[in-house]
């Protein structure tokens, strides 16, 4: 989904390409690709906008978003799509990190490649280099104490608002990061991601957006009838089901032959007959909301309104696995043997007006709990982005909840793990030294991209830096919204180290990957088929023995 594929040629056209030459080509085509995101980096990240072959635009500062929707066609530059998904799947942010890093790690050892040192020299140093990186970092890391409640929400709100100081949702954060917080919050201790839902109205400001502590979903196609029907109960017992409730012509080419009206009226009442004595079945088993994945017709819809019960038909699958978690019971696929044992309860059931829409909210559920964001925005979008955003400081949260330990962000530990691999290299002798050295100018991308897009003169700020870290302030990045340096930690600019040790992990070993391959091999079509060889005794040719 991208205005055009980005196409790299492999080295003058060949089908085969080898050596140092293929490594050069593979290290150029990551450049082209990281540069697609470069700019998204930080709260003064700028978005890009991209527009697929029908013209629906996503508008997205979100690198795994951005990678995701690139065609990219060259096989190196798919790897840096692979990481950032890793990235976005296994902790949920730093996916433009993961893909700078990758990219500067690359261009700082392609001058070694130039000059002959061999890849698997290079790819020794950086292992040693990361496995150094990721001690440090867990020694940095600063625990945070789950027995203080307080403290705790107050550290997984600064994690949520550091990720979303570099949204969309930027101005709002302090707003948001608290919603992402009880979201999480809300959920029992395995903190499964699928017990959140996201509904999005378009309409309303951004703070009319709101967390419903249960299921919450927008009220599906309704016959007519549905007037009549009760839109609030306490504690209802709620029936899932997976039954058509309404009458429907044959699906296949059925032939009846009748000898006379009677018998033809015998089997319109079957019919009718079958029908209610389903709708009695469940009426029976003293459930007062119906919900199925299926329609239910109006003569249902009707005949559920005169006895006072709600119904709605064709709920979305996800929805209903949601209710069936939270509210208990089971999805049955017939109405015979509706027994209180296959429904489900919850505390308050309500349908109510949001914005434009009629949503239904099941709430105070007994079971695992579930909860529901509902978000409010001007244009479908904006929303989009919205989910996004969220999405990623809901993943951070839970990530600092199960890793509780975090550092500094804003560029600080990527300066003190250079500083520090520095410091290292000077103590090595060989080659070593100066591909770990060139493994610590390449951590510097983030600070200097954070400070490039928000329009700092990066050399003066970098060096600033250095010095503060060289006199062991070892939090010390910068703050976009001070214009300078801050000590970050002090600042309340906190993420989760899990971020840290998953990017550079996955970074180092995308360009391992990449400096280990030295031929390119192009299979043309129809160049697989097998020919046996004539030497073969016994056996003819391409003939099998």
């Amino acid at each position: 989904m991208a205005p055009a594929p980005i196409f790299l040629a492999f080295a003058s056209g060949d089908n085969d390409v080898r050596g140092k030459q293929l490594v050069i080509s593979n290290i150029n085509a990551c450049q082209i690709v990281a540069d697609a995101v470069r700019t998204t980096l930080g709260p003064r990240g700028m978005d890009k906008m991209m527009v697929d072959s029908n013209g629906k635009a996503v508008i997205s500062n979100d690198g795994a978003t951005i990678m995701k929707l690139l065609d990219v066609v060259h096989p190196a530059g798919k790897m840096l799509v692979d990481i950032a998904k890793s990235q976005d799947a296994e902790v949920g942010d730093g996916t433009t990190s993961v893909v700078l890093f990758a990219a500067e790690f690359l261009k700082q050892v392609k001058n070694f490649i130039e000059e002959g040192v061999h890849p698997q020299v290079i790819i020794k140093s950086f292992r040693k280099a990361t496995e150094l990186a990721v001690e440090k970092i867990k020694e940095l890391a600063i625990k945070v104490r789950k027995d203080d409640v307080a403290g705790l929400r107050s550290v997984l709100e600064r994690c949520a608002s550091t990720t979303l100081s570099s949204k969309l949702l930027s101005a709002n954060r302090d707003f948001f990061s608290k919603m992402a917080v009880d979201a999480v919050m809300v959920l029992d201790e395995l903190l499964p991601l699928d017990m959140i839902g996201i509904k999005k109205i378009t309409g309303g400001n951004l703070e009319d957006s709101l967390l419903v502590s249960g299921v919450a979903f927008k009220k599906a196609f309704s016959y007519a009838g549905f007037q009549m029907q009760p839109k609030h109960f306490k504690n209802p017992l709620i029936s899932i089901l997976n039954i058509e409730l309404e009458l429907k012509s044959e699906k296949e080419n059925a032939e009846i032959r009748v000898e006379n009206v009677e018998e033809y009226q015998k089997i319109v009442d079957a019919e009718w007959q079958i029908l209610y004595d389903k709708l009695q079945s469940i009426h029976d088993s003293g459930a007062k909301v119906v919900l199925s994945k299926l329609p239910i017709g109006d003569v249902a819809t009707q005949w559920f309104a005169d006895r006072d019960m709600f119904c709605a038909g064709r709920i979305p699958i996800d929805d209903l696995k949601r209710i069936q978690k939270s509210c208990g019971g089971s999805m049955q696929t017939s109405a015979q043997k509706l027994t209180k044992e296959v429904l489900g309860t919850c505390g308050d059931f309500e349908e109510r007006q949001v914005g434009g829409e009629r949503y239904n909210f099941f709430t105070e559920c007994p079971l695992t709990k579930a909860c529901t964001l509902v978000l409010r925005g001007g244009t479908e979008q904006f929303i989009d982005e919205m989910e996004r955003s969220l999405h990623d400081a809901i993943m951070i949260v839970r990530r600092a909840l199960k890793h509780d330990a975090v550092v500094a962000g804003g560029g600080a530990i990527e300066m003190e793990l250079s500083k520090y691999l520095r410091d290292f290299a000077r103590t090595i002798p060989g080659k070593q030294q100066l591909i770990i050295s060139a493994y610590a100018r390449a951590l510097e991308c983030i600070p200097r991209q954070l400070c490039d897009n928000a329009g700092f003169d990066s050399t003066n700020i970098l060096n600033e830096l250095r010095q503060k870290h060289a006199q062991g302030a070892k939090w010390f990045g910068i703050n976009v919204f001070t214009e300078g340096i801050a000590d970050n930690y002090a600042a309340c600019i906190w993420e989760p180290s899990l971020v840290k040790i998953n990017a550079l992990t996955a970074a180092s070993e995308a360009c391992c990957q990449i400096l280990s391959v030295d031929e390119l091999i192009k299979h043309s079509k129809g160049g697989n088929e097998y020919e046996a060889p004539d030497a073969l005794p016994g056996r003819g040719r391409g003939r099998p023995g």
